[in-house]
């Protein structure tokens, strides 16, 4: 089964390149890591404890507040909504947990590296699942959307990566305030900040060498999005195809080895892409 990892940088079009390759006529199924990423905090679960036993202490609003007696009642009447948490824990307040985590200070750094360590371990496993049930459902291929793919290491798992990049990093900022309107052009720029940069990103992916990494700029309409997403898949279609791929599928001892064969390419090109960075900067 082809693993297609796609990432981008924050408010970049990633989501809206994920929603046209879930539709027609790609259909292909999606692993939504950040999604992934709330279900592993929601209350009563592992990651939810030990994100309230860490950072609990010293963040008080960290929880957010108990529904009123008119939200637990109406909650109860629809059968769903905040009273369904009852006796598991208030939800976490994430843009409360995102102002501790997101910055350039040391303390923040370290806190966002405590939060990283309790939550991408648990969305690891959860998607090595849903790829096994894809693959016990005979699908070719399924995507990994994945928007720290490259600062999580799980690149070299991939077949090949897709990024959704602009070119301009003003753009950039402006879409993420518009997405989200409760952020300052300070708190926008922190969490920009806190991922690898987008120029970085589109170096890595050029860098996994030829068919195994595209790039999709976000410049302009969604018709020319969906143009380029077009594009790139019919590359990928391209070289996907074959007798061999039956075989795969037939065959767990193969997909093994296939596996193995793909993390070892994608180690290597991580690794020749960090010499030839490593080379650049020392002549600076």
């Amino acid at each position: 089964m082809l693993l297609i990892g796609l990432t981008g940088s924050l408010a970049t079009g990633k989501s809206t390149v994920s929603r046209i390759l879930s539709s027609p006529p790609y259909s292909l199924p999606i692993i939504d890591a950040d999604l992934l990423a709330r279900q592993v905090v929601e209350p009563g679960t592992l990651g939810y404890r030990r994100i309230v036993a860490h950072f609990g202490p010293t963040t008080p609003d960290l929880l957010l507040p108990p529904p009123s007696d008119d939200d637990d009642d109406k909650s109860k009447g629809e059968g769903k909504g905040k009273g369904k948490d009852k006796g598991k824990g208030r939800p976490i307040n994430r843009a409360v947990l995102g102002r501790r985590v997101f910055g350039d200070s040391s303390e923040r750094q370290r806190d966002r590296k405590v939060l990283n360590s309790i939550v991408h371990p648990l969305v690891r496993l959860a998607m090595a699942r849903a790829i096994l049930y894809y693959y016990i459902r005979l699908h070719r291929a399924v995507v990994l959307d994945i928007p720290l793919l490259y600062e999580s290491g799980l690149d070299i798992f991939c077949s090949v990566v897709i990024m959704v990049a602009v070119s301009s990093p003003s753009v950039q900022l402006q879409r993420l305030r518009m997405r989200d309107k409760s952020l300052s052009e300070e708190e926008a720029r922190a969490r920009v900040g806190s991922q690898m940069g987008v120029g970085e990103k589109v170096g890595r992916t050029r860098g996994r060498g030829r068919g195994r990494g595209w790039v999709v700029w976000n410049d302009g309409d969604k018709g020319i999005l969906e143009g380029e997403v077009g594009r790139v898949v019919r590359e990928i279609e391209g070289r996907m195809g074959g007798w061999w791929w039956g075989l795969v599928w037939g065959n767990p001892v193969v997909v093994v080895w296939v596996a193995v064969w793909c993390v070892w390419v994608g180690w290597r090109g991580r690794r020749r892409w960090e010499g030839e960075r490593g080379r650049e900067r020392a002549k600076l």
